[in-house]
């Protein structure tokens, strides 16, 4: 989970951090991940009990990244082994419209991703793991192939574009558990990429790394050159992973209310965090669209010095070639008398063209500045479209979380008046099982009276019967 701060009065961040914020999902959050069973816990951990040897504290970035890893690992269990039974019930090779498939990849990216070192470019900082997994081809020959098939691709542009092609073919070659296992091996090629106390220089990587051979039972097909992979939003859907109640069959009892309550608990947790995030990225879009006003507006300011640059060369022409021609006027009519005269006007006429001369090249450099501004402008645009996806693709995960959270509502009333009546039956039940036991008492202090009156009638025969003889 990523940290999902409120919205702040802070300077308006840059464009590689709000592309890393849209990119990043909640695996950050003050939560751990863990699995009951096949499904997604979660614990908060201001509510977890404190062993009394002291324990870092939640800020602690060491402690933090050990969550982050821990959760990224449950993640990624949970992803493989639904993808794994998934695939088994389906009997037929996947493609990459299968959901819970795109959700793997989605978590395997995030697990690439932990503890990537940025690396400054022209546009700022820069986290790819396209350059960790280069060195696979290094580390195992195979692995060559399908690093020269990812850069002939035409249509991928960025470094995270071919990250995701090199995962899907390496799943699609079934070795993707061995490249793995071998680039997590080599720890001092990966501290060029990774910080100490990343996933993949972790024991949690080289679990995943195992993990990952259960895929070599599943069959997958990849179309590359159709799909757009450089502009795609890694937003893990947590969704897939809820317990849903309808598929359990056990009691339905306190267990089943605490189960639902928990479910809603979290949900509303991320609702409240989706919807800060989708906050933050309305207001980066707000500021990118005023820097694109400022741009715009420079824009015209440097149109209109160039036009003026431009009228000013032609008056500066004008005037030169009226000089010359009274140049010439002078010289016909007395080329003797008025030698100094010329002088003056040819010096002149020097000092006009080295204007003009300067007058162009300011022109030049304008028109260079122009084109600079109207790539900036375009790059803005671009950057503008990609957030206004991401902001689609974040809302449209919060409608289907809010209808989730509903269901679930829906669900809890019905268990508290199934509760209610089980209630209701189990004191009924009570008061017939205490008149049952009243009248059985009844019934024998009945049998001891007439065992009592037969003996009584016994004795009285016997006496009769003594006196008849």
């Amino acid at each position: 989970m990523s940290a999902l701060t409120p919205q702040s009065d802070m300077p308006t961040p840059t464009t590689d951090k709000i592309t890393q914020a849209a990119m990043e999902t909640i695996y950050l959050c003050k939560f751990r991940v863990s699995m009951d069973g096949e499904w997604l816990c979660l614990r908060e951990l201001d509510d977890i009990s404190l062993t009394p040897d002291p324990e870092p504290t939640h800020e602690d970035p060491n402690y933090l990244m050990a969550n982050e890893r821990m959760n990224l690992m449950n993640m990624a269990k949970l992803s493989i082994k639904g993808l794994i039974e998934s695939a088994l019930n389906l009997g037929r090779t996947l493609d990459s419209d299968y959901a819970p498939l795109q959700q793997f990849f989605v978590v395997m990216e995030h697990c690439l991703k932990h503890g990537l070192k940025a690396k400054k470019t022209f546009l700022g900082q820069n986290k790819s793991f396209w350059g960790p997994l280069e060195l696979v081809e290094k580390l195992v020959p195979e692995a060559a192939e399908i690093t020269a098939s990812v850069k002939d691709l035409p249509g991928l542009k960025t470094p995270v574009g071919r990250g995701r092609a090199w995962l899907r073919l390496a799943l699609m070659q079934k070795k993707l558990s061995e490249y793995m296992k071998a680039l997590i091996n080599r720890k001092d090629l990966l501290s060029e990429f990774y910080e100490p106390n990343a996933l993949m220089m972790e024991e949690e990587g080289a679990i995943i790394a195992g993990l990952l051979v259960g895929l070599n039972v599943i069959d997958a097909n990849f179309c590359m050159k159709g799909e757009d992979l450089d502009s795609q939003v890694g937003v893990i859907d947590f969704s897939m992973y809820l317990k849903d109640g309808n598929s359990t069959k056990g009691n339905e009892g306190d267990g089943q209310i605490t189960a639902i309550l928990d479910q809603k608990n979290y949900v509303e947790e991320l609702n409240r965090h989706l919807s800060a995030t989708v906050n933050n990225l309305q207001a980066k879009v707000d500021a990118l669209e005023k820097s694109n006003t400022k741009l715009t507006e420079e824009l015209a300011v440097a149109n209109n010095r160039i036009i003026t640059l431009q009228e000013e060369m032609e008056r500066v022409k004008e005037e030169s070639s009226y000089i010359l021609e009274s140049n010439r006027k002078v010289t016909k009519q007395d080329r003797t008398t008025d030698g100094h005269a010329l002088s003056e006007a040819r010096k002149q006429l020097k000092e006009e063209t080295q204007l003009r001369l300067d007058v162009e090249k300011e022109l030049e450099v304008q028109i260079g500045m122009r084109q600079e501004m109207e790539l900036a402008m375009k790059m803005l645009e671009k950057d503008v479209c990609e957030k206004q996806d991401a902001l689609v693709a974040l809302r449209q995960q919060l409608d289907d979380l809010r209808a989730l959270k509903h269901e679930l509502s829906f669900k809890l009333q019905s268990s508290d008046l199934g509760v209610k009546q089980k209630s209701e039956l189990n004191s009924r039940l009570e008061e017939k099982t205490n008149q049952m036991a009243a009248t059985i008492k009844q019934l024998e202090q009945s049998e001891k009276d007439l065992v009592k009156q037969a003996k009584t009638l016994n004795i009285a025969a016997n006496k009769l019967i003594q006196k008849h003889h």
